[in-house]
């Protein structure tokens, strides 16, 4: 498998270094269809691609690869319920749980849809109400990773859709002061607590569902728990043991990755915060990109484009990593959920025929909130040394934004695209008196390739859309460099020495051999530790 994704891109090699020798602006000149051929529609999203460093002969070889590669068998084996998880001898289906019926497990995921509803319906209206009686105003959310990204990130970004009082809140990091500056601002008596893990082993998440149960029952007693705590997760017999009642408990299943689980009853927060049908209609945006990307022709299929684009950069063109820039606030978090859905996925050193690779998958995935990130890392990106893709994001209306504020965010969002493509010459280069070359200074060479995705509005419809996009674009990618994308072994280590190095602190267990420098940390900390206690 190494060989052939290596000699497949090689073959690109040297439309590669023609393009190099180009500009993007020439491209336009030398294309002139190059807008119809790089620009896609779908599911009410448009893809710009044209201002990528890339010609419609690489475009062509790109397609090649996909097919070779055997993407569409793939896709298909995904849908139909093949185990193509082997690591974990898991399907992996969470396109059935955005589809109206047609894939396996559709009758569950319906079933769990009616379960949320009925509790939505409840804790909105007023009807289930907290231990005393009152009204429930505020959840939290308690989970980590992908049990707390996406619907974090929905959750704000479709904050205009809420037409209901509940505060929604995260609790994720295991850092106390996260604990205590959430709980602080709130009422036991009127807090609904969600305890988010699939396993329901996961430590940052027990701790704190532990800590948050400590708060609720210190004002409220024991028998609170049952209306102020429900869960979700993959062993619900461990949510009861936590002390959950089983009716409060909402199931997943092993054929959804934590990453890609937001469509789930993972998605409770963003159910309670905006309403069953502004969840469905986000559900019906993902489908609506399914669909596309099912059936679309790869040469006008949206994520099959943007996927082998990256490939491109990365393979053909060098890049180590890419910016997302989302020229929206609503969006703010999309590029912490992107970091852990494409580098948790295509992070993988180890194809899948257990051998080790010899080139690199997934770029480090990186960005910020235009225009804040204009005046942070955009310096580096207009004249650095690294070539750094860019993905702008932006919706061309805004519910609430003064149009003058608007019109200025867009009009930076798109001269930005312009400028890292055009870049900026200036004559002279001749050291002045002070012997400074200042044209050389202010120079930008340009040519640097950027993707446009927008939208009309971004309203849930476009949220489920864009975000299927990108799970798919992962994939697509795997395919390609023969990994697996749905496991995640590489964070067991750490949590596995964690676990140790926690018996040691608090004495539970006797010291292990560690490094010197891990040994000195853990002996300093016991150190201020037992001095603390006396």
């Amino acid at each position: 498998m190494k060989q052939e994704v290596e000699s497949r891109f090689g073959n690109l090699t040297t439309e590669a270094a023609v393009l190099r020798r180009n500009s993007i602006a020439a491209l336009f000149e030398q294309e002139p269809n190059r807008l119809a051929r790089f620009v896609v529609e779908a599911a009410g999203l448009r893809l710009d691609l044209s201002k990528q460093l890339i010609d419609a002969t690489a475009l062509d070889g790109l397609l090649a690869i996909a097919e070779a590669a055997g993407v569409a068998e793939a896709r298909s084996a995904m849908i139909a319920g093949a185990t193509i998880n082997p690591t974990e001898q898991r399907a992996v289906l969470h396109m059935a749980l955005r589809a109206a019926g047609g894939y396996p497990h559709s009758a569950d995921v319906a079933a769990v849809l009616e379960r949320m509803q009925s509790l939505v319906d409840e804790v909105r209206s007023g009807r289930r109400t907290g231990h005393t009686g009152r009204r429930i105003t505020d959840v939290v959310n308690i989970g980590i990773g992908g049990s707390h990204l996406g619907p974090q990130l929905a959750c704000d970004a479709l904050r205009y859709a809420s037409d209901a009082p509940l505060g929604v809140h995260f609790l994720a990091n295991v850092d106390g002061g996260e604990l205590d500056r959430i709980v602080t601002r709130l009422d036991p008596a009127t807090t609904l607590f969600i305890v988010a893990s699939k396993s329901f082993t996961t430590a940052e998440t027990r701790l704190n569902a532990t800590s948050a149960r400590t708060w609720l029952t210190g004002a409220l007693g024991d028998e609170a728990v049952a209306r102020h705590f429900v869960a979700v997760s993959s062993r619900p017999e461990r949510a009861v043991e936590f002390g959950l009642a089983a009716d409060n408990v909402f199931p997943m299943w092993d054929w959804v990755g934590g990453r890609y689980s937001l469509w789930s009853a993972i998605g409770l927060p963003i159910a309670l915060a905006l309403g069953m049908p502004v969840f469905r209609e986000l559900l019906a945006g993902a489908a609506a990109m399914d669909t596309h990307f099912v059936e679309a022709p790869a040469a006008r299929n949206m994520p099959l484009m943007l996927a082998l684009v990256g490939l491109w950069n990365c393979h053909c063109l060098g890049a180590e990593s890419y910016a997302v820039v989302p020229y929206d606030d609503r969006l703010r978090y999309l590029p912490d959920y992107l970091q852990q859905l494409e580098m948790e996925s295509n992070g993988k050193r180890v194809g899948l025929d257990g051998t080790l690779l010899d080139h690199h998958t997934a770029p480090v995935t990186w960005g910020g909130l235009g225009t804040n990130a204009q005046h942070a890392f955009f310096q580096l990106l207009h004249q650095g040394t690294r070539l750094v893709p860019v993905d702008f994001i932006c919706a061309l209306e805004h519910p609430a934004a003064p149009r003058e504020h608007h019109d200025m965010l867009l009009a930076n969002c798109f001269a930005q695209a312009e400028a890292l493509m055009l870049g900026r010459r200036f004559p002279g280069g001749a050291p002045d008196a002070r012997g400074i070359d200042l044209a050389a200074h202010r120079e930008s060479p340009g040519n640097r390739p950027s993707s446009m995705l927008t939208m009309a509005r971004l309203e849930p419809r476009t949220l489920g859309a864009l975000i299927a996009l990108y799970e798919h674009k992962t994939f697509v990618q795997s395919v390609v460099w023969g990994i697996n994308a749905f496991d995640q072994w590489g964070v067991e280590l750490g949590k596995e020495l964690a676990t140790g190095i926690l018996g040691e602190i608090t004495g539970d267990a006797p010291p292990a051999q560690h490094g010197p420098s891990t040994a000195a940390l853990v002996a300093a900390y016991r150190s201020l530790r037992a001095h603390d206690q006396n």
